[in-house]
């Protein structure tokens, strides 16, 4: 009689042993499986079709016009959000609130602006790569390469943080290995890269909208009824002060104000929706002007709603643990964890879930990973490799391989950038910090060829080299020497066991020193101090401010008889303007543009570009006796 206890609690012991082995077989094939169909379904028609009908480079880099307007609206939104953010965002207003969700301000309103102002221009030019129109408008490689490789950088180390994000979560919840995940990774995209392109890669981002969406949403659901209901949800939240909204404060030094979320974000969206190829790219593919303004207006509400999902769960989950804190009590080490511990904390028992909980972080990494690396190697194509005559004369297939090999080295590339994200401390801070300060110079020099008659190449070159080292030097400032002290908002342990009041006593006096020594950074503050605290949302705003001032002075203190271009290249707004004022045909200081003649031919011809394939515009470029089809446009 006195064994039985024993034995019934061993008994129970191997029991909760054996479904734990279970839900974790479970998790594993959910997750392998959700992998693999994600990965197959784009590219199943490329699987079966006949080996001798081949890809052409167009096809591969456009998608041959054949892509549907809701599957690129995904795409595109898609594209706005990545794995960061779903991890990011929840774990944004669980400690500091919905200030930060007012940048979607900014966003919505660059979707318009890039739909009347951007895309007219690109598409009545019929151009490949965004940065081809550089040079058509600056009659510079220069400035057309150092835009490219703006790109190129910023892509490479937001991808190299991009595909780490998930290898965390792999790590902590089924034990894999970092490296592993980073070599999977890698791997799927080079298949995706050799057999996909970009109507590949948008079947990828609508399959991971559609999953992130309905992950979410079922957290969403399970919160709702676990607390009673969303507007206990939101009594919670309001109650204990996570609503921030319309906080109209000036204060540059302010982490985050309704000013600088939607200013801020503003800019970055231009420069990312309107200057980047992997989005110019997706705007191209389509056949019709009508079909790209309807795309992006309808996206609007479809940006909207992805771009809110994870702060509406950041809200559910923290009506869950408004009362206990897992990062105050130290059961999680960063706030990043707190979605992925929810899960653990809340699902673990359940077969399955937690391997479509990390399937979807993984997949959307992947998906992120092969979309822009698709564009990666058009540009790099398009801006340096078809530079090379031996390259430059082969045929379409080959030119097709090129760019599959460059697209597999930039893969292995991304891999070694994550490998390095895993190995450095502050990493992921300082490239996050980088990328967002290239947002302004890119902008900057598109906003000085398509608004700025008498701007040419060297102010363009000079303005974007001037700003990328003056952001440059505010963020390594930032980095080192200033003491940025972003507190959190204050959080409860009080519902937790009684073993964890003793954290909640160490928290207390850590937040105590914390705010002496912001006291005490106050009183020591410089002025160099100040300006590397400026909050990183305004760097892409100084940028593009900086880009444009310095192009327009040293335009007009440079400008020549060699830097003449085609009024084409301007947006069709400032050309109506420019015919119309008093200098029109005439010179203005030193600067002079050619007449109404010069490119009269344009708009019978680009039609004409736009229907060709690439073999054509070759064939057309050893006709006219040019070097290049950028030659050839502005020959016409």
């Amino acid at each position: 009689d006195q064994l039985q206890p024993d034995e019934q609690l061993q008994q129970q012991q191997q029991q909760s042993t054996s479904d734990t082995s279970t839900n974790d077989i479970w998790n594993y094939v959910v997750f392998v499986a959700f992998v693999v169909v994600s990965a197959l379904i784009p590219i199943r028609k490329r699987l079966c079709r006949r080996s001798s009908n081949s890809k052409s480079k167009q096809d591969y880099v456009f998608g041959a016009g054949h892509i549907s307007t809701l599957a690129m609206m995904l795409s595109i939104a898609r594209g706005t959000l990545g794995v960061i953010s779903v991890l990011g965002y929840p774990s944004e207003f669980f400690y500091r609130g919905s200030a930060m969700w007012e940048s979607l301000y900014g966003v919505i309103t660059a979707y318009p602006i890039v739909c009347f102002v951007f895309i007219p221009v690109y598409f009545d030019l019929g151009i490949t790569s965004v940065y081809q129109y550089l040079e058509l408008r600056f009659n510079s490689r220069l400035v057309r390469c150092l835009a490219s490789g703006t790109y190129i950088i910023r892509t490479l180390l937001s991808l190299g943080v991009t595909i780490y994000t998930p290898t965390v979560a792999l790590n902590t919840i089924i034990g894999v290995p970092y490296w592993v995940s980073l070599v999977s990774i890698t791997v799927i995209t080079i298949f995706f890269n050799a057999l996909g392109g970009l109507k590949a890669a948008v079947a990828a981002d609508v399959i991971q909208s559609l999953s992130m969406t309905a992950m979410l949403v079922g957290i969403i659901i399970y919160c709702s009824i676990t607390v009673g209901g969303v507007d206990k949800i939101l009594t919670i939240s309001s109650d204990n002060d996570r609503f921030a909204f319309f906080n109209f404060a000036t204060d540059l030094h302010l982490r985050v104000t309704t000013t600088s979320a939607w200013l801020g974000e503003l800019f970055n969206s231009l420069s990312l929706l309107g200057c980047q190829q992997n989005f110019v790219q997706r705007y191209l593919s389509m056949p019709t002007f009508g079909q790209i303004r309807r795309t992006l207006m309808l996206n609007i509400p479809v940006v909207i709603l992805l771009f809110s999902l994870p702060w509406f769960v950041g809200m559910a989950i923290y009506a869950i643990y408004w009362h206990c804190d897992p990062l105050k009590a130290s059961v999680i080490a960063k706030m990043d964890e707190i979605l992925p511990y929810f899960m653990v904390d809340r699902f673990d028992s359940v077969p399955g879930v937690w391997g479509i909980f990390v399937g979807t972080l993984f997949n959307g990494a992947l998906t992120l990973n092969i979309s822009n690396i698709n564009s990666l190697a058009t540009v790099t194509w398009e801006d340096f490799l078809s530079l090379v005559p031996a390259l430059r004369k082969k045929s379409d297939t080959h030119q097709l391989n090129v760019i599959k090999l460059v697209g597999t080295v930039y893969a292995v590339v991304i891999m070694g950038v994550g490998f390095i994200v895993g190995l450095l401390s502050g990493v992921i801070e300082s490239s996050m910090l980088i990328i967002s300060a290239t947002s302004g110079p890119l902008l900057g020099v598109f906003v000085l060829a398509m608004f700025i008659p008498f701007a040419n190449w060297k102010g363009a070159a000079l303005g974007m080299l001037a700003s990328h080292l003056s952001i440059l030097w505010i963020v390594v400032g930032r980095l080192i020497e200033s003491n940025v002290s972003e507190p959190l908002l204050d959080t409860s342990i009080e519902g937790c066991y009684a073993d964890l009041m003793e954290a909640q006593k160490n928290a207390t006096l850590l937040v105590a020193v914390a705010l002496e020594e912001g006291v005490n950074a106050v009183e020591t503050s410089t002025l160099l101090n100040r300006i590397y605290s400026i909050t990183y949302l305004y760097y892409g705003v100084f940028g593009t401010v900086l880009t444009v001032l310095a192009g327009v002075v040293v335009s007009l203190a440079t400008w020549s008889s060699h830097d003449v271009y085609n009024m084409k290249m301007l947006h069709p707004a400032v050309r109506w303007l420019y015919s119309r004022c008093p200098f029109s045909g005439k010179h203005f200081g030193s600067f002079e543009v050619a007449g109404k003649g010069y490119g009269a031919g344009m708009k019978e011809a680009v039609p004409r570009l736009r229907a060709t394939s690439c073999e054509s515009e070759c064939k057309c470029c050893e006709e006219e006796g040019v070097r290049s089809f950028s030659e050839y446009v502005r020959l016409l």
